[in-house]
């Protein structure tokens, strides 16, 4: 059993107080440590507001063991690592003012969290674990709904920390600060037991295939470019169930409901009936809290917007020029949103809403809340908005939230148009950028997600031949790790144009995974194996995923 130690930090009348026991003049906490779980409770006796809690233990690293790093939202980076390995933050050049700052970290936890690169210095997000071949010691957040839950382990010192962003918050009443489970089983049954014990809401869908517009036209798509990628469909027609239209119908972001009549004439019902006649779900893409610097909603209506200390709009995304964030605490923003999900959903009839960008609601906390809380509470108020019957895709948003809420979840960033990476993926500017490589790396990392939370989006694979720099192998291994460790499996190809060799793989990448994966994970630095039983037979898959080819299938 751990001993952990707290470490305490809150503000009264304008001080801040720092503590290192469970009791004080202002406060007590209930600590409860067993060999499966810790549990803290904040008894406050005033008003007060939180800025900080962590509890601290030993816990060595034996060797050849891995820590798996959960990063902060689905776009995020989360590999397993060894006890020498680095986890960078944001570049150092983006640090050159407190504008350019908040451009690079905003889209993940560089702004409240510790990257001091050192060696051995890791952190993780609502749950972790420690894996030793096929043993794992798993610690898992039983709620995120008081804050965000951290764990951090420095290899080189031996200290474990367990923490709770409760930045932010301001209470007078009991206070969850904990609730973690600690589970010692292999990592399948492990698994099982710590997403078994959220009671979660169950996924309206096991398995989603289809068409997505994004990678390939991105917002340059139009209704003749859809229709005929929706025909092109009708060779594979019986391994699709949904098609999803991205980005690029609405004149600006935030301004769902002004379709782009010059691209769309016969309007965005009409391409929903069109996809409902071919017998497939009708899915579409929405930033549901972001609104473009130059959309009406923005220029009508900035009382509407999360706003910086100084009273000015804060931006949520640098995509588009730069975007804002409407405030869902704000009642008028909150019907605005309402209004356009009711419209989407029941006048247009989509059966799926892909939302994206979702962290901008929760940058910084306000209103006496944490970002976990307030993240949550989104959710919570996205679910209401979409209705229980619709589907939820999410993306761009902190995972454990999500938990419950959304039917499929993207697990990793964008995949890119060329596999080796562009300049960004070079320059390392933060975690969440696109990258091929980053995403089958979610892929793999994240696979525990995918049947038990949600059916996990591995974002999109390409068979194509034009608008990409991959190889053919590079293709095939991307399709391959989808379709081993996802259950949404989406192309951007017109599929109209694809060849005899295309046609039968889009076909097999399609498929519902039947096969049992032993092991997946890193074997050298840039190698990556995967053992799995199919057919009752042993198989592996293995390759190089920096160069992208295979070594063993």
């Amino acid at each position: 059993m751990y001993n952990f130690a707290p470490h305490f930090v809150y503000k009264l009348n304008g001080r801040i107080f720092e503590s290192r026991s469970l009791s004080g003049d202002d406060f007590e906490i209930d600590m409860s440590v067993t060999d499966n779980s810790v549990k803290c409770i904040l008894h406050p006796k005033k008003e007060m507001e939180l800025v900080s809690f962590k509890l601290e233990t030993e816990r060595k690293w034996e060797k050849d063991e891995f820590f798996f790093v959960n990063g902060f939202q689905s776009w995020s980076t989360s590999p397993e690592v060894r006890f020498d390995d680095t986890v960078k933050g944001i570049v150092p050049l983006a640090k050159i003012s407190k504008f350019t700052t908040h451009l690079a970290a905003m889209s993940g936890d560089y702004l409240f969290e510790n990257y001091d690169n050192r060696q051995g210095h890791f952190h993780s997000f609502t749950y972790t674990y420690f894996r030793k071949g096929n043993a794992v010691e798993l610690f898992g957040s039983k709620c995120e709904r008081t804050g965000y839950t951290v764990f951090e382990t420095d290899s080189q010192t031996g200290k474990f920390f367990i923490k709770k962003d409760v930045n932010g918050a301001v209470t007078s009443g009991d206070y969850e600060l904990l609730d973690v489970s600690i589970i010692r089983k292999d990592y399948d049954e492990a698994f099982d037991e710590y997403f078994a014990s959220l009671n979660l809401r169950k996924s309206h869908i096991e398995h989603m295939s289809g068409y997505t517009s994004w990678y390939n036209y991105f917002q340059k798509i139009d209704e003749k470019i859809i229709l005929r990628d929706l025909d092109g469909l009708d060779k594979v027609r019986d391994s699709v169930s949904i098609f999803q239209i991205d980005d690029g119908y609405e004149t600006f972001v935030g301004d769902w409901l002004n379709v782009d009549e010059k691209k769309f004439p016969g309007g965005m019902k009409n391409i929903c009936d069109k996809i409902h006649q071919k017998g497939y779900k009708a899915g579409i893409w929405i930033a549901p809290f972001s609104c473009q610097r130059v959309s009406k909603v923005a220029k009508e209506h900035p009382d509407w917007l999360i706003k910086d200390e100084k009273g000015k709009p804060m931006w949520g995304c640098f995509a588009w020029g730069g975007a804002y964030t409407l405030d869902m605490y704000n009642p008028e923003a909150a019907d605005y949103i309402r209004h356009f999900f009711d419209v989407i959903l029941n006048e247009w009839g989509y059966d799926m809403v892909k939302l994206d960008f979702l962290y901008s609601e929760a940058i910084y906390p306000r209103n006496g809340k944490s970002r976990g809380q307030i993240m949550c509470e989104a959710m919570d108020f996205l679910r209401e908005c979409v209705g229980e019957e619709k589907l939820i895709l999410g993306c761009g948003v902190p995972l454990g939230p999500s938990f419950g809420v959304v039917d499929a979840c993207r697990i990793s960033c964008d995949v890119d148009l060329v596999y080796g990476g562009k300049f960004y993926n070079k320059l390392g500017v933060n975690r969440e950028v696109p990258s091929a490589q980053n995403s089958m790396n979610n892929s793999i990392f994240r696979r525990h997600l995918n049947g038990r939370v949600f059916c996990n989006d591995p974002d999109v694979f390409f068979l194509r031949k034009t608008n990409l720099d991959f190889t053919d192998e590079q293709k095939y291994i991307l399709g391959r790790v989808n379709n081993l460790f996802g259950d949404v499996l989406f192309v951007s190809d017109n599929a109209g144009d694809y060849g005899e060799k295309e046609t039968e793989l889009v076909k097999t990448f399609f498929k519902p995974n039947d096969c049992k994966v032993i092991s997946a994970g890193f074997v050298d630095r840039d190698i990556i194996s995967i053992k799995y039983i199919q057919n009752e037979k042993e198989c592996e898959f293995t390759f190089n995923l920096k160069k992208g080819n295979i070594i063993r299938q």
